[in-house]
C-alpha cells in the first residue's frame, strides 16, 4: 500500500512538473535567436461564439524578451468598453533562468482612454508592462474577455511584428454548426483543421511552431504582408443589438448604409437655405462643392469620438451643425448633407489610414475591422474628387499621404463598392528650390531662397504656418543645415486651388559659411538640401524593395563669389539613372557666378530584392555628392 502511495505521488509530481512550463531562456531553440528581440514560447488563443451576442476570448501567452528592443512585445494591451468585459487576468514574470520574480493581476493594469483628449470616449484600454531591466526575462499571462457582438473577430497573427520568433502558437475558433464564417489564411505553413468537439460544436484549428523572426530590412513592404495570419469574418452577426449578414463588400456596405447611416443627414432649414445662398452664383459643380467644403471647414473642428454603435455610427448632421464639431465619421456625414442640399452626390468612404504604407482593403475578403478612418468621395462626371473632412486647412480635393493610393469602401446607393484613391507620383510630389546667394570676401553668405512644395509635399510647412513668426524662425533654422543661419524675413503662402502649392521665401545670411585659408575659399556646394541617409547593407535579403511613395527634389543655386577666383579642381558632375530613381548634379563657374543644379528623384513601386544593393550605392553617391566642398583659388 505504501509503495502504491509513493508511486502515485511520483506520478502526480511528474505530471505537475510537465504542466509547469520551464521558461529558462537557455531552452529556446538556437535557430530561433537570429534577428529576434523576443520569442513567443507558447500562445493559445481560443474564440468561442456562444450566441450572436456572446463571444468569449481566452488568451494565454508566454513571451521571452531577449533585449530592450523586445520590451514592446511584452506590453499587454486589452481593449474594452461596456460591451467587451475583461475577466480573470493573471500573470507571472520570470527571470532568464525561469525563476518567478513577480506576479500580477488586473489591479496592476493602468486603465486609459483610447481616444486621448476626446470629449466622447467609451472605448478604453487596460495595459501592463513589467518593470524589468535585466534581460532576458519572460512574461506569462492569461485573460478572458466577453464580447456582446459577432461582427468583429481579432485576427491571429503569431509573428505580428519584426523581431518576433515563435516557438509555438495555436488558434482555435469554436461555434455552433449553424454559425458560418469566412476565413483567410496568409503565409501559413499549415491549413485549418476543421472538425467538431465532444459538445457537437464546430471547431477550426491552426498551429504553427518554430517561426523565425522577420528581420528588419530597409525599404521592405508592410510587415503584415508577409507575416503569418488568419482572419475570420461572420456570415450572420449581431452588433450593438443590430443584426445583419454579408458575404462580400457590396453586402457589408449596404448593411452599413441601411443600419448605421440611414436618416442621419437631415439639416435645419436655415442651414439648407444658407448653402443655397452661398452657391447660387456658382455654376461649376466642382467649384460649388469646394465652396461648401470650405464652409464646413470654417464652421467645424475635429474631435475624436469613440461612442455611437461601437464607434461606427456618426453623429446626426443636425447635431454637428449645432455644435460645430465631430469626428471623421460625423464630419463626412455632415459634409454629405451640405452637398446634398446643393444636389451634389457624394460617397462616405471607409479607409485604412497611414503614411508609411498604402494599406488597402482586401478585395477578396470583406470584414469590418480592416479600416480606421472615413473620407469623402465626390463622383463628378469624368473627375472624381476626394476630400478629408477632419482638417480645417487642407484644400478641397487633396488627400495627401495619409490616405493616398489605396483601395477603400465607398457606400453607394447600390451598396458597398471598392474604389481607389488617387496616387501621387514622383512627378507630382515636388520640392523645388531656387536660391540666389552672395558670398563676400569675409565668407559671409547672404541672399534669398524660394522653395515650392507640391503633391504630398504640400503639407511640409503646415507645422510652421500656425506658429508665430518668432517660432517660425527657430523652426526654419532647424530644417536647414546652414550653420549660423540668421533669417531676416520669412514668408509662407499656400495656394489652395485644385493643384495646391506651398511657397516659402526666406531672406537670410550666415556668417563664416565659407572658410578662407591660404588664399583659398572652401564652402559646401549644396547649402540647403543635403541627403545624409544611406540604407544599411543587408546580406541575403529576403524581401522585395518597396518604395511607398516617389518624389522629386530640384535645386538651383546661384552664388556670386568675390572677383578673381577659379575652381581648383574639376567641376562636380554626376548623372545616375536607375529603374527606381535618378540623380543628376551639375556645377559651372561663369565669371563671378557659380551655378549649382541638383535633381534627385525616387520612383515609387515594388522592385526585385536584387535591386537593393544598387539602391544602397545610389544613396551613397547622393550623400557623397551632397557633401562636395567647393575650393576656389585666387587667379594669379
Amino acid at each position: 500500500m505504501r509503495s502504491f502511495i509513493i508511486i502515485c505521488c511520483f506520478i502526480a509530481i511528474s505530471t505537475l512538473a510537465k504542466a509547469q512550463q520551464n521558461y529558462d531562456a537557455s531552452l529556446i531553440p538556437k535557430d530561433l535567436l537570429p534577428y529576434a528581440s523576443s520569442v513567443v514560447r507558447n500562445e493559445e488563443i481560443t474564440i468561442e461564439v456562444k450566441a450572436l451576442d456572446n463571444t468569449v476570448y481566452h488568451v494565454k501567452k508566454a513571451i521571452t524578451v531577449l533585449n530592450k528592443n523586445g520590451d514592446d512585445d511584452a506590453h499587454i494591451v486589452i481593449y474594452h468598453d461596456k460591451n467587451d468585459v475583461i475577466k480573470n487576468v493573471k500573470g507571472v514574470v520570470y527571470n532568464e533562468f525561469g525563476k518567478q520574480i513577480d506576479k500580477f493581476s488586473e489591479s496592476k493594469f493602468d486603465d486609459v482612454s483610447v481616444g486621448s483628449g476626446s470629449l466622447f470616449d467609451s472605448e478604453r484600454a487596460e495595459h501592463y508592462l513589467p518593470a524589468v531591466t535585466s534581460y532576458p526575462y519572460t512574461i506569462a499571462y492569461e485573460y478572458e474577455e466577453k464580447s456582446k457582438q459577432t461582427l468583429n473577430f481579432d485576427p491571429w497573427v503569431p509573428n505580428s511584428d519584426l523581431g518576433i520568433a515563435v516557438e509555438k502558437s495555436s488558434f482555435n475558433f469554436i461555434c455552433s454548426p449553424g454559425f458560418n464564417i469566412k476565413y483567410k489564411e496568409s503565409n501559413l505553413p499549415v491549413k485549418a483543421i476543421i472538425g467538431s468537439n465532444a459538445q457537437g460544436l464546430k471547431t477550426y484549428s491552426w498551429q504553427v511552431s518554430n517561426l523565425k523572426a522577420i528581420k528588419y530590412e530597409p525599404f521592405s513592404p508592410y510587415v503584415r504582408n508577409y507575416a503569418s495570419s488568419v482572419q475570420i469574418a461572420p456570415e450572420k452577426f449581431e452588433y450593438y443589438a443590430l443584426k445583419g449578414s454579408y458575404t462580400n463588400w457590396n453586402e457589408l456596405g449596404k448593411w452599413i448604409s441601411d443600419k448605421l447611416m440611414a436618416n442621419r443627414q437631415e439639416l435645419p432649414f436655415q442651414t439648407v437655405e444658407h448653402v443655397k445662398e452661398i452657391t447660387k452664383d456658382i455654376t461649376d459643380p466642382k467649384l460649388k462643392a469646394k465652396k461648401i467644403y470650405e464652409y464646413m471647414q470654417a464652421k467645424t473642428h475635429y474631435i475624436s469620438v469613440q461612442v455611437g454603435i461601437g464607434g461606427y455610427q456618426p453623429f446626426l448632421a443636425a447635431d454637428v451643425d449645432q455644435q460645430s464639431y465631430g469626428d471623421c465619421k460625423a464630419l463626412v456625414n455632415y459634409t454629405q448633407a451640405l452637398l446634398k442640399a446643393a444636389n451634389i452626390e457624394s460617397y462616405y468612404c471607409i479607409v485604412k489610414s497611414g503614411r508609411s504604407f498604402n494599406i488597402s482593403l482586401q478585395s477578396d475578403f470583406a470584414s469590418m475591422n480592416q479600416a480606421d478612418h472615413i473620407i469623402l468621395c465626390v463622383p463628378f462626371k469624368n473627375d472624381t474628387t476626394w476630400a478629408d473632412c477632419t482638417s480645417q486647412t487642407i484644400p478641397f480635393g487633396y488627400l495627401g499621404d495619409f490616405t493616398d493610393n489605396r483601395t477603400v469602401l465607398a457606400l453607394t446607393p447600390e451598396g458597398g463598392k471598392l474604389l481607389r484613391t488617387p496616387k501621387y507620383t514622383a512627378q507630382e510630389n515636388i520640392e523645388s528650390r531656387k536660391a540666389d546667394f552672395i558670398i563676400n570676401a569675409a565668407g559671409e553668405l547672404s541672399g534669398t531662397m524660394t522653395t515650392t512644395f507640391k503633391g504630398t509635399d504640400y503639407e511640409d510647412r503646415d507645422d510652421l504656418i500656425k506658429e508665430p513668426k518668432s517660432e517660425q524662425y527657430k523652426m526654419e533654422q532647424k530644417k536647414y543645415p546652414i550653420n549660423n543661419m540668421d533669417i531676416e524675413s520669412l514668408d509662407i503662402k499656400q495656394d489652395k486651388s485644385f493643384d495646391p502649392v506651398t511657397t516659402e521665401t526666406i531672406k537670410l545670411n550666415a556668417r563664416d559659411y565659407a572658410t578662407l585659408d591660404n588664399g583659398k575659399f572652401y564652402f559646401l556646394l549644396n547649402p540647403a538640401n543635403r541627403e545624409n541617409y544611406v540604407p544599411k547593407q543587408v546580406r541575403n535579403r529576403q524581401n522585395n524593395v518597396n518604395i511607398t511613395r516617389g518624389y522629386t527634389e530640384a535645386d538651383e543655386v546661384t552664388y556670386t563669389i568675390p572677383d578673381g577666383y577659379r575652381l581648383e579642381k574639376k567641376a562636380l558632375e554626376v548623372n545616375i539613372n536607375k529603374s527606381f530613381g535618378n540623380f543628376t548634379v551639375k556645377m559651372m563657374l561663369k565669371g563671378d557666378k557659380l551655378i549649382y543644379k541638383r535633381k534627385f528623384q525616387l520612383i515609387g513601386g515594388t522592385y526585385d530584392k536584387d535591386v537593393y544593393q544598387d539602391l544602397v550605392d545610389f544613396y551613397q553617391s547622393v550623400v557623397d555628392a551632397d557633401e562636395y566642398n567647393v575650393v576656389l583659388v585666387k587667379i594669379n
